[in-house]
């Protein structure tokens, strides 16, 4: 059908139907009767059907020119339509974003970025999920998510850094607890007599961890494993045991003024650093490249050195 409707023909054909007469068209148009009226003979030839006739001194539309007449006006209402939404996701009215996280990155998100952006910008949806860091990789790699933020991934160059900063893996500990009283800079042997918390393999947290205790040739006594950063700070704040991982991961609705994070002198642990990502080579729409300007921005502000914010391939932004 779109095959049979010629552009020029059919805006002569709706503007013969909003004049009511051939001629009132062609005085609008600013073009001769006579041409007019053989580009509606052509456009009559194209559907097959006659598609006005005379009323008195003008022109109405028939069944079928009624048809073609209702089908452009829809088209030109959707048109409009789609043009006034894509001037809204330009003007950050409307969109959606997807986010995947660590969940020691929700609490933060929310105090800070999140609940500005979106206080800000009410038209925007989002999605924030909470995975392993072999999670967030697979779902900015597969374009499931816009932003990820994460410990440190893995060298690849499908991903892009927008920002990093450091961020130790270190013994969060009650004060009381004979770790608190050393006064140093903790090897992992120090840690062997005492019950501990890990993450499961998945986290680069855990995975950090693990390539320490090869280096150092040491195994930890880990008593809980879980996927929860949750369940990591209520195992240390109930005084169990030890956890290693960052402060930041501990969530802010614990109990954690007892707690303290101690040092590791291993560079594996010392040397970590936090990602904001995105896949590489992806153009985000202006909602998600608003919101990505946002974290990065207080991150600067909330973090020492200052931020990374070259776009480099995450493994090239270590210090």
């Amino acid at each position: 059908m779109d095959d049979r409707l010629d552009a020029r023909r059919v805006r002569y054909f709706m503007q013969v139907v909003e004049s009511g007469s051939v001629r009132g068209a062609a005085e609008v148009l600013g073009m001769d009767p006579s041409a007019v009226s053989r580009a509606i003979g052509v456009l009559e030839q194209d559907c097959g059907t006659r598609l006005l006739e005379r009323r008195g001194r003008g022109v109405v539309p028939t069944d079928a020119g009624e048809l073609l007449a209702g089908y452009l006006r829809r088209q030109h209402s959707q048109k409009q339509q789609l043009l006034a939404q894509l001037d809204s996701i330009q003007k950050i009215e409307r969109g959606h974003i997807d986010i995947v996280a660590g969940e020691g990155f929700v609490d933060w998100l929310m105090r800070h970025s999140l609940r500005r952006f979106m206080a800000r910008h009410p038209g925007i949806t989002v999605d924030l999920s909470v995975g392993s860091s072999d999670e967030i990789v697979r779902r900015i790699v597969e374009e499931r998510a816009h932003i990820g933020m994460l410990f440190q991934p893995p060298r690849d160059d499908r991903l892009r850094s927008h920002h990093s900063h450091s961020q130790p893996i270190q013994t969060l500990v009650l004060d009381a607890h004979p770790l608190a009283r050393l006064g140093r800079s903790l090897k992992l042997a120090d840690l062997q007599p005492y019950p501990g918390v890990a993450l499961h393999h998945s986290f680069g947290v855990r995975q950090h961890i693990e390539a320490a205790e090869i280096s150092e040739g040491v195994r930890l006594n880990t008593v809980l494993t879980t996927s929860s950063f949750n369940a990591l700070g209520h195992f240390v704040v109930a005084g169990l045991g030890y956890a290693l991982s960052t402060r930041m991961s501990l969530p802010s609705t614990l109990d954690a003024a007892r707690v303290v994070a101690l040092p590791m002198r291993n560079p594996l642990l010392s040397q970590g650093r936090v990602h904001v990502v995105s896949r590489h080579g992806r153009v985000l729409a202006p909602a998600a490249s608003t919101l990505l300007r946002q974290i990065v921005a207080d991150f600067s502000l909330s973090t020492s050195p200052a931020a990374d914010l070259s776009g480099t391939a995450p493994g090239e932004a270590q210090a």
